[in-house]
C-alpha cells in the first residue's frame, strides 16, 4: 500500500500507462509539426463560411462607449477574413445595434490556422510600416488560407490631421466598405496604406477616400455615400474608446496601449515592424507552440 491508502497499480498497468501518455505527446508534437510544415510551404486551407457557423460567439464585457450602431460584419469591432485555399472572403455578422455590446470572435475553431488581429489606425507611420513590410505576406497566407486576419480600425490620431480628423474619416471608410462589399476589404487596407498621408497633414478628402475605395474593387454604390455622409463615425467613436479601455478578448494584452498592436493566435508581438523575417518566425512559433505556451 502506498502512503496515501491507495493501492498503487501493477507494473504492467504503469507500463502501459506510460506508453499511453508518451503516445499521446507524440501525437500532439507530430500534429503541431504538421502545422509547422504545412504553413511555411502553403497548403492548409480553411472554409471560412463553414467556421462561421460553427464557431460560437461570445459577449465582450465593455466601458461605456457612446452608442451608436455599427457596420455590418464587424460585429467584434474587427472584420475577419479569411480564404478556403482561393479568394479571400469575410465572415459575415448582422451589424450591432446603438446599445449592442460587441461580440468577440471565439477562435477555438480555428485551430490549424494563424490568427493574426490588428488594431490599426490609417493615419498612424509605423501601422504604414507594417504594412509595406508585412502587408503581402499576410495578404499570401490568408489567400493560401493558412491564416486568418481580423483588422480592427480605430482612430487616435485625429489630432494630427490639420483638423480633418482624417483618422475617423478613415476609419468610417474601412467601415463603409466592411458593411457594403466586406470580401473587397483586405484589398481596400492595403491600398490606404499605399502612399499613405503623412501625419500633420490633411490626409485623403471623402472623395479620394471613394474613389481609392473604387480602385480597390469595391464596386457597391453605397459605399461612396456611406464615406461622405461619415455613417460610422460614431461607431469608430465608441470602438475605439473600447479598444483603449479594454478588455482585449482572445489575447495577452489588457488594452490597446497604441498603434499597431498585432496579435497572432493570442499573443502579442513585440518585435521589429519592419523585419519580415522576425515576424514571419513569430507566426511561425505560434503555430506550432503548445496550447498554454
Amino acid at each position: 500500500m502506498s502512503t496515501s491508502g491507495q493501492a498503487r497499480p501493477p507494473k504492467k498497468d504503469r507500463r502501459e500507462e506510460a506508453r499511453e501518455t508518451a503516445r499521446l505527446m507524440r501525437a500532439e508534437q507530430a500534429k503541431r509539426d504538421t502545422r509547422r510544415r504545412l504553413f511555411l510551404r502553403g497548403g492548409i486551407g480553411i472554409g471560412l463560411l463553414a467556421v462561421v457557423a460553427i464557431v460560437a460567439l461570445v459577449i465582450v464585457n465593455t466601458v461605456n462607449a457612446p452608442a451608436a450602431a455599427g457596420p455590418a460584419n464587424m460585429a467584434s469591432d474587427g472584420i475577419l477574413l479569411g480564404s478556403e485555399g482561393t479568394a479571400v472572403s469575410a465572415a459575415t455578422s448582422a451589424a450591432l445595434t446603438a446599445d449592442a455590446d460587441p461580440i468577440a470572435t471565439d477562435q477555438t475553431a480555428l485551430t490549424d490556422t494563424a490568427n493574426i488581429v490588428l488594431y490599426l489606425d490609417y493615419l498612424c507611420p509605423i501601422c504604414g510600416n507594417f504594412e509595406t513590410t508585412n502587408g503581402k505576406q499576410i495578404t499570401d497566407w490568408v489567400t493560401a488560407g493558412n491564416a486568418t486576419v481580423e483588422i480592427h480600425p480605430i482612430s487616435i490620431l485625429d489630432r494630427l490631421s490639420s483638423g480633418t480628423k482624417y483618422a475617423t474619416r478613415a476609419a468610417n471608410a474601412a467601415a463603409c466598405v466592411a458593411d457594403y462589399d466586406p470580401n473587397n476589404f483586405l484589398a481596400f487596407n492595403t491600398a490606404m496604406f499605399a502612399d499613405q498621408p503623412t501625419e500633420n497633414s490633411s490626409g485623403r478628402t471623402n472623395a479620394e477616400l471613394a474613389s481609392l475605395a473604387q480602385e480597390a474593387g469595391v464596386t457597391s454604390s453605397d459605399v461612396a455615400s456611406c464615406i461622405t455622409d461619415q455613417t460610422y463615425a460614431g461607431w469608430v467613436d465608441a470602438s475605439t474608446q473600447r479598444a483603449l479601455a479594454g478588455p482585449i478578448p482572445n489575447s495577452d494584452i489588457e488594452n490597446v496601449k497604441g498603434t499597431p498592436t498585432v496579435l497572432v493566435n493570442g499573443v502579442s508581438y513585440n518585435g521589429s515592424f519592419t523585419d519580415a523575417a522576425a515576424f514571419e518566425a513569430f507566426v511561425t512559433a505560434q503555430m506550432t507552440a503548445a496550447p498554454g505556451e
